[in-house]
């Protein structure tokens, strides 16, 4: 087994908040510097599951978009299993460019070799796949965000004696994976609140296919689109980091605590709930928003 369990246990930190809830939060971030998070479970079966097949030529394949934390993660995958990896990037312009994005410097200095497609191509990645998979028939083809049912048996770990506790299982979405695991694995009493980072129609029907249970609600918690970051977006991180010494990104993470302490603003949860949210890390993604912000001639992610 190349991905391990991890040695120490994964905090649950209560967030001290003057309501009639309770806030926590569970900080998957700190599993490993490089494969962070979600990330680190949603490959975790995937990867030992076809170590264990013996590939006469192993080779990973995935997708992702110019900032992906699925990207990162699977060069640092890679790069500790020594697999060659590549990653196939949504956008043809970021081929002379992508020595100015740092989750792609990342990932070269991992090992990836990093192919960029069109957007229309990217579209059709199912087609990608499978002239991947006859090109190369001894790889693994994960897909963009790692989302798959191993990946969802993988989300099984975030779950533990701890988290049955809890009232309400929060986490942000992107391709649906986090959220369908949690929902197939928790408590039956327990609701499932997915905190949607791009609105995308199709998601609901996604998670239907990985989940037998009907337990979980989406919230739009995109802020203005996927990837947009406003004002409010950096002080909410910049003050929660101040406040509380932890860390959020601004693209799934920090804008899901945001949208919940709106909600418990607006007195959406029971009194005496017990909440939980997810940390998914991601945090490479700060560097690339900061450059981003700074070009822009405004304030950046502390």
């Amino acid at each position: 087994m190349i991905l391990q369990l991890p040695a120490q246990k994964i905090p649950i930190q209560e967030i001290p908040i003057d309501k009639k809830v309770k806030l926590f939060i569970k900080r998957e971030d700190l599993i490993h510097p490089d494969i962070s998070g979600n990330k680190y479970w949603k490959l975790f079966f995937n990867i030992n599951n076809y170590l264990t097949q013996n590939p006469e030529k192993p080779y990973i394949i995935t997708f992702g978009g110019a900032f992906s934390n699925h990207i990162a993660a699977v060069s640092a995958v890679g790069n500790l299993t020594g697999i060659p990896t590549l990653g196939m990037v949504r956008g043809e312009e970021l081929k002379d460019k992508w020595r100015e994005n740092p989750t792609l410097v990342f990932a070269r200095k991992n090992g990836m070799n990093l192919q960029f497609v069109s957007r229309e191509e990217y579209r059709h990645k199912e087609k990608l796949t499978e002239f991947l998979k006859a090109e190369f028939p001894d790889a693994l083809v994960v897909p963009e965000g790692g989302t798959n049912e191993e990946a969802v048996k993988g989300i099984k770990m975030m779950l533990n004696d701890e988290t049955k506790d809890f009232d309400y299982l929060c986490t942000a979405v992107g391709t649906g994976g986090t959220i369908s695991g949690i929902s197939e694995f928790c408590e039956e009493n327990q609701k499932v609140m997915g905190f949607q980072a791009v609105m995308d129609r199709s998601l609901e029907e996604t998670i239907a296919k990985l989940t037998s249970k009907r337990n979980f609600s989406l919230i739009n918690s995109s802020f203005g689109g996927y990837g947009k970051i406003n004002d409010e977006n950096i002080r909410f991180i910049n003050d929660f980091k101040r406040d509380y010494g932890i860390p959020l990104e601004p693209i799934y993470t920090g804008k899901m605590m945001q949208k919940v302490f709106e909600m418990i603003e607006e007195g959406y949860f029971p009194e005496n709930s017990k909440i939980l949210c997810f940390h998914t890390g991601g945090l490479q993604g700060i560097e690339g928003a900061n450059l981003l912000l700074e070009k822009q001639n405004r304030n950046l992610i502390i």
